[in-house]
């Protein structure tokens, strides 16, 4: 079905208020049910899974050191998934329930009750549980900058089919630093969750049952990637926004499950919007960063301001020229070229807040030389009992012994040696860290002898990379080199990379954050 673009106005997530107050906290409820919403003017209604009733989910906003609890609800139906799940693959078999939740606030910074660990999962009522969930009412402390995180679906084994189904939606913590910056807010403030889908005649969400070609007496199977051809922007098909000709801050998220994007604003009347970027997944950089051009990764965010002066009457097109599977496959076609369209008006009604500021905050810098400890952590293709295309970290599974034990308090550089041919967006829980450098060397030489020999000369990260990140682009045939100090909480956090098809299929693993033992009393108390 051709379904034509640019007919439906941008929807914005609606802000969600607290239900109540809870020993000082507000307090928020938020159940997960099943919906119809229309995905474009010309579709019937598609049934999604939805956040308090909505696609994407509404946005929460909190402000910095004011600790919130959530209770999320599993209010979805009991038997059967909307979508088809391979029990195959891990955490997926019988006798696990086909429908399970559990939310990550991805990029919080939060105590591992409240991170919404894969195998904390639990069903409608609460009435089967995972092996490791002990509550579903979770405390988010918000004790870091302000920034845009999301929270979304993080079973084991089903997170792909979840997210996709559409358990996502924003977060935002605001601080006082930000709002000195009187950046622009309100109407002129807007979140964009990008999307890819693929929608049935009848409305119907499709997904994949199967790989080309059909793996043997395995139905239905997990694929290596997921693609769609539909490009939905905050649950809607190619839809447009009407601007003023003046500043904007947009705050974008990659939430699709496989597929990286490149955005531009096309040309109109020989002209374009100028834009800067002044935020990462973790907060506000120090100075606006000039672009032309903007690569999210999945579960990648950017803070972005888009100045529209003088483009009165005029319209742009956000489009996309990232290839599939990145950075090596094809370009994307008509449908997934274009993302959503932008019409410029002739009028301002407010002209507050209209000013990209030449200095932003200051991001202090973690001191490679400070760290305890490097890890060499490999990115791996092989494959599954099926022969399935099967990617692992470090070559483990999920159930493995945990290998990677940091001290609470300490600072460690991670460095991500790609043997793959794809880009792989890795994103750690708990912490924001900092990309320190990425350096290309030989693969064939490191799977033969297991040594590295590097084949050109570091490279530091992008300008607009230069903040704090919980996503890293970690790319084929390349070193990424980050650096994270793991602080305020111990326990057990996942580590993974955020091409939902590669987590669901064994492309995570466990690391856990552990306080320094005094031997001296360790050894007395025996």
């Amino acid at each position: 079905m051709e379904l034509e673009k640019y007919v439906d106005k941008l929807p914005e997530p609606k802000i969600l208020k607290p239900k109540r107050t809870i020993c000082g906290k507000k307090h928020y409820s938020i159940v997960m049910k099943e919906i119809l919403q229309k995905l474009h003017r010309d579709l019937p209604p598609t049934k999604l899974w939805g956040y308090e009733g909505s696609y994407p989910g509404p946005t929460i906003e909190v402000q910095k050191d004011e600790p919130i609890t959530v209770t999320w609800i599993n209010d979805l139906p009991t038997y059967e998934h909307l979508l088809p799940v391979d029990t195959t693959i891990h955490g997926a078999e019988p006798p696990n329930p086909p429908v399970r939740t559990v939310v990550h606030l991805h990029g919080g910074h939060v105590p591992p009750v409240s991170d919404g660990f894969p195998e904390a999962w639990f069903t409608n009522s609460n009435s089967q549980v995972g092996p490791d969930f002990k509550t579903n009412t979770y405390c988010y402390p918000n004790i870091q900058p302000s920034t845009c995180l999301w929270y979304h679906d993080h079973a084991v084994g089903i997170t792909r089919l979840n997210v996709y189904a559409g358990l996502a939606g924003f977060y935002i913590i605001r601080d006082k630093q930000e709002k000195e910056l009187k950046l622009p807010k309100g109407k002129y403030e807007i979140p964009l969750v990008i999307q890819d889908k693929a929608i049935n005649d009848d409305g119907s969400l499709y997904y994949p049952s199967e790989p080309e070609p059909p793996v043997p007496d395995v139905f239905p199977s997990i694929v290596p990637e997921f693609f769609g051809n539909i490009i939905v922007v905050n649950g809607k098909a190619w839809p447009y926004v009407e601007v003023e000709p003046r500043l904007y801050r947009l705050r974008l998220l990659n939430g699709s499950n496989s597929r990286f994007y490149t955005l531009q604003f096309d040309a109109s009347d020989g002209k374009r919007p100028d834009w800067v970027q002044i935020g990462t997944d973790g907060g506000l950089l120090e100075n606006p960063v000039n672009i032309t051009e903007l690569t999210l990764a999945p579960a990648e965010r950017a803070d972005v301001l888009v100045d529209f002066t003088g483009l009165e009457g005029l319209e742009f097109i956000l489009t996309n020229s990232a290839p599939i599977p990145f950075p090596n496959g094809e370009g994307p076609d008509e449908n997934t070229g274009q993302i959503m369209k932008f019409k410029i008006g002739t009028t301002v009604s407010d002209y507050r807040n209209n000013t990209i500021p030449q200095k932003l905050v200051e991001v202090k810098r973690l001191d490679p030389d400070s760290a305890r400890k490097v890890r060499d952590l490999t990115l791996v293709e092989t494959t599954d009992e099926f022969d399935r295309l099967m990617l692992l970290l470090t070559g483990q599974l999920w159930t493995d012994p945990i290998t990677e034990n940091p001290l609470l308090n300490t600072a460690e550089i991670w460095r991500f040696i790609n043997l793959t041919p794809d880009t792989h967006p890795i994103h750690l829980h708990l912490v924001q860290f900092q990309i320190l450098e990425r350096r290309p060397f030989n693969v064939d030489y490191y799977n033969a002898t297991g040594e590295i020999l590097f084949t050109g000369p570091s490279r530091y990260p992008d300008s607009n990379e230069r903040g704090w990140k919980d996503t890293v682009r970690a790319n084929p045939g390349e070193i990424t080199s980050i650096i994270a100090c793991f602080k305020d909480f111990t326990g057990v956090y996942p580590w993974h990379c955020h091409i939902l098809e590669h987590e669901d299929h064994e492309m995570m693993r466990p690391y856990r954050v552990v306080k320094e033992t005094n031997k001296i009393t360790d050894f007395l108390k025996k």
